[in-house]
């Protein structure tokens, strides 16, 4: 960990059934002190591989697994992929803005969303008051990037934002669409940090046995955080 936390206190949770890998259990670090829940202290505690849920900083501290790497994307150096590419192509009547709340429909998408895609999660059955509380920060910078695709919503993607970075924290969209609107929402995410100036998009943890995320890996050059340094 860096030396601007060495003192930092930790909570441990108790072992639970990991949400991503259905034979390991799980547990998380907490960070206990309060004086941390500011964007400059969060911008340093995710280079150190911790994520927010609400207002609760975390990262994995599991007894017999360490699959879950933080994972994050250099903006300048970011180039897209052909495929990447092709998507934007693709896309070209989308349209997005970032806003400061969602949109009143965001719910429904929402809930059409974890039906589809999460329906054996710990998100399920969806709840309007459980996510506000999962999605919303009262020390950060949180976006809500909208985007449409003739003038109808088909995704939102959440984003934290800090001085030197952002971080990707929550995308949900129409399970109906066949375009990859969560790899859309990154590049609209890249896009958005280099006209910002940020260093780093912080794209939360990948775990290699997880299909599911394995869009994350597309995005070069990246870098993951294996035993505590960052490696490209």
């Amino acid at each position: 960990m860096s030396s601007d936390l060495q003192q930092i206190r930790i909570g441990l949770t108790n072992n639970h059934p990991c949400s991503y890998l259905k034979d390991r259990m799980e547990r998380v670090a907490v960070a206990i002190d309060t004086q941390m829940q500011s964007p400059e202290n969060y911008e340093i505690l995710l280079a150190n591989g911790f994520r927010r849920s609400g207002d609760t900083i975390y990262k994995p501290h599991c007894d017999t697994c360490s699959a879950c790497e933080a994972l994050r994307v250099s903006v300048a150096d970011f180039t897209p992929s052909k495929s990447q590419k092709r998507l934007l192509n693709k896309t070209r009547d989308v349209r997005w803005e970032l806003k400061e709340t969602m949109d009143s429909e965001w719910f429904a998408l929402y809930a059409r969303y974890i039906k589809a895609r999460h329906r054996d999660g710990s998100m399920y059955p969806p709840r309007k008051d459980e996510f506000d509380k999962f999605a919303h920060s009262l020390w950060l910078e949180t976006r809500y990037l909208h985007i449409y695709q003739n003038d109808k919503l088909i995704a939102v993607a959440i984003t934290d934002f800090m001085p030197h970075c952002a971080s990707a924290f929550y995308t949900f969209f129409d399970p109906d669409l066949t375009l990859s609107i969560g790899t859309l929402g990154v590049l609209i995410q890249l896009e958005l940090c280099r006209q910002m100036n940020k260093q780093w998009l912080y794209l939360g943890y990948q775990i290699d046995e997880c299909p599911a995320m394995n869009y994350k890996v597309r995005f070069q050059p990246h870098q993951r955080l294996v035993n505590q340094r960052w490696q490209g």
